[in-house]
């Protein structure tokens, strides 16, 4: 009796350039804070184990990693896009910004960048974009950890600021907890006034 096979999946990663950045971005979901992305061109003299999107990893895991890919890579650079941007900008927009301005940022200037997902920012280089790309692509990888967890601790300094919205636990997401706490408190400068759920609120206050 033949089993079906399931197909693999084979992206075509284009690696003619001598120092090709990864990109990734945190935080285009939440209801509160900035969106952090991060670049990071790999040394390949210094492998570093364990690189996956950040998603999958543990947050003990990702805070082991984060500090060893600063450590290995040749460049790598974190960004963010604030608040008032992503009201301004729309978040889109604004997560585009923040690649650019990590790609930027970056002490090696790449010839390439893989960019996490199917929407590129504008860079003096060549720019390949990657689907699934945080799960495919070490340095996409590594620039999702730098991201995820510079975001997180940005969090964490807006709970010891805004305590009563439990930011420590959330991360900004649109929990239940949350959307309990925006109900009770309204929003703080931290919210984002053009995602509909704050935008709902401010309209009835």
């Amino acid at each position: 009796m033949s089993r079906a096979v399931q197909p693999r999946l084979f992206v075509s990663i284009d690696s003619s350039a001598e120092f090709c950045a990864g990109v990734d971005e945190a935080g285009r979901g939440p209801l509160a804070g900035d969106v952090y992305a991060a670049a990071v061109i790999l040394d390949p003299s210094q492998p570093i184990e364990g690189l996956a999107d950040s998603k999958v990893l543990t947050e003990k895991r990702r805070e082991t990693l984060a500090p060893l890919i600063q450590q290995r890579a040749l460049a790598w650079c974190v960004a963010r896009a604030t608040v008032q941007e992503i009201d301004q900008l729309n978040i889109l927009q604004a997560t585009l910004l923040a690649m650019q301005r990590a790609v930027q940022g970056l002490q090696i200037a790449p010839q390439l960048a893989w960019v996490d997902g199917n929407q590129a920012p504008r860079l003096a280089c060549r720019v390949q974009t990657v689907v699934k790309g945080d799960a495919l692509v070490p340095a996409i990888s590594a620039a999702s950890i730098l991201a995820k967890t510079a975001r997180d601790a940005e969090l964490l300094r807006l709970h010891g600021e805004y305590p009563v919205y439990g930011f420590n636990l959330h991360k900004g997401y649109g929990t239940a907890l949350h959307m309990a706490r925006l109900k009770e408190f309204g929003p703080c400068p931290a919210h984002r006034r053009s995602f509909a759920p704050v935008r709902r609120l401010l309209e009835v206050s």
